[in-house]
């Protein structure tokens, strides 16, 4: 697999140093992404550049993904107004194992093929380093002229902040100028890949090593995703879209690479599956022919829910979506988690019952729905909509309005979901 043509073609490359390509052509080479550990997960936002690694791996060569744990401590000034909170190392070193395993679903790190993927963290040779040591040895190479002029700068230079730019953030594009130099030097790393606003101290590390080894090194980037409407990629409502399912969970995962738009799925299905050129156009031709199937979508949901959780998570995530349109769906209520249940019932109305009440098999139905939680407003109305056949408990019908309520209605022990005519749910939560 040629990676300069299957970058292309995904609409993956948004600048690249002249040579890039004939360097890749010539032989097997390395090349590192850097990754900031702030977090102890990676979000979506940082999934471009991890599949700009894995295209690399397809395509023989040897990927690097930089844990930036020093660069952390730092904080890039690069599309930031202010500057970030600072990370402790042994909070940076927990970040860096559970990223690790994150990465390990896309990248081969133990092979012995010669390509297998390695993690670095800057930390380790910055550390040693003393102050002194870096400004004499790698700080006189760069001209302040040079630093200047380089965008990140320069915005932050320019009055759109009050807060302006402490040292610390000015020699961000030194230290990761450096991390490239290193890895030159220690492992022959030629490629530094990232996202187009990396671009300027992606540079400033080529130039380093031209200029203190007198060798040659190119610079890749990727655009910045976007939404079709201009809106922030990767952001909710409720936050970023994590990798890790202690914070989104594989239902919420799903949920959001299903109802992305048309013009965003037919985008991101190039940039984050691994599906070919004829593929995807098969999918994008079923969605012009018949876009209320959502074929692009769902495959995006698949082929995303699966890479980053399980096939067995991407089927649990279908079987929850369909609990509200499907009437036979108690099955799935009795089995999916928690999590998942909340999730997929986020909004609904819940009361407060006691927990007493479900477990004593002594109060009806009719007494929990109305006197208990006020589903309905009298125990005559509810009468009348079971009667119609328009009441159910966790998905199956209530013919008796004056059954007991019984522990084995309980939903993970706890909750009782309730609904009324076909769009109105309601949760019960007994404690």
């Amino acid at each position: 697999m040629n990676f300069i043509e299957e970058l292309t073609w995904r609409g993956m490359i948004h600048q690249m140093m002249p040579g890039t390509e004939e360097q890749l052509n010539k032989e097997m080479t390395t090349a590192y992404l850097g990754i900031d550990p702030t977090a102890d997960s990676l979000h979506i936002g940082h999934l471009v550049g991890v599949m700009m690694l894995k295209h690399f791996q397809r395509s023989g060569h040897r990927p690097i993904a930089l844990v930036g744990g020093a660069t952390g401590m730092i904080g890039d000034p690069s599309m930031k107004s202010q500057e970030r909170n600072l990370l402790d190392e042994e909070t940076l070193r927990h970040n860096q194992e559970c990223i690790k395993r994150q990465l390990a679903k896309f990248l081969d790190f133990d092979s012995d093929a010669p390509n297998a993927a390695l993690m670095v963290n800057n930390y380790d040779w910055m550390k040693p380093f003393s102050f002194l040591d870096f400004i004499r040895d790698i700080g006189k190479h760069i001209t302040v002229n040079y630093m200047m002029a380089k965008d990140s700068v320069k915005k932050r230079l320019s009055g759109e902040s009050r807060e302006g730019m402490s040292f610390t953030e000015f020699s961000y594009q030194l230290v990761q100028g450096y991390d490239f130099l290193h890895l030159y030097n220690e492992y022959g790393c030629r490629l530094q890949l990232g996202g187009s606003d990396q671009w300027g101290n992606i540079t400033t590390g080529t130039e380093l090593i031209r200029r203190t080894a007198g060798g040659e090194a190119y610079a890749l980037t990727c655009p910045l995703i976007t939404k079709a409407d201009g809106g922030k990629f990767g952001k909710t409502e409720s936050g970023n879209v994590w990798l890790d399912p202690r914070y989104t969970s594989p239902y919420k995962f799903y949920q959001f690479w299903l109802n992305v738009s048309d013009a965003d799925a037919e985008k991101y299905i190039k940039i984050f599956t691994e599906l070919t050129k004829e593929e995807i156009d098969e999918l994008v031709a079923q969605q012009a022919t018949d876009p209320g199937q959502r074929p692009l979508q769902k495959r995006l949901a698949k082929e995303v829910t699966t890479m980053v959780h399980s096939a067995a998570e991407y089927e649990a995530a279908v079987e929850a979506s369909q609990i509200l349109f499907s009437n036979k769906a108690s099955e799935t209520l009795h089995k999916i988690d928690e999590q998942t249940l909340l999730a997929v019932f986020e909004g609904v109305p819940q009361f407060e019952v006691s927990m007493a009440d479900i477990t004593s098999g002594e109060t009806k139905l009719a007494d929990l729905l109305t006197d208990k939680a006020a589903v309905f407003p009298s125990k005559g109305e509810m009468r009348k909509m079971a009667q119609q056949g328009g009441l159910s408990i966790n998905k199956e019908k209530v013919t008796d309005p004056y059954a007991p309520a019984t522990a084995d209605m309980l939903l993970n022990g706890k909750y009782i979901l309730v609904q009324k005519g076909k769009k109105n749910y309601f949760l019960l939560i007994a404690k």
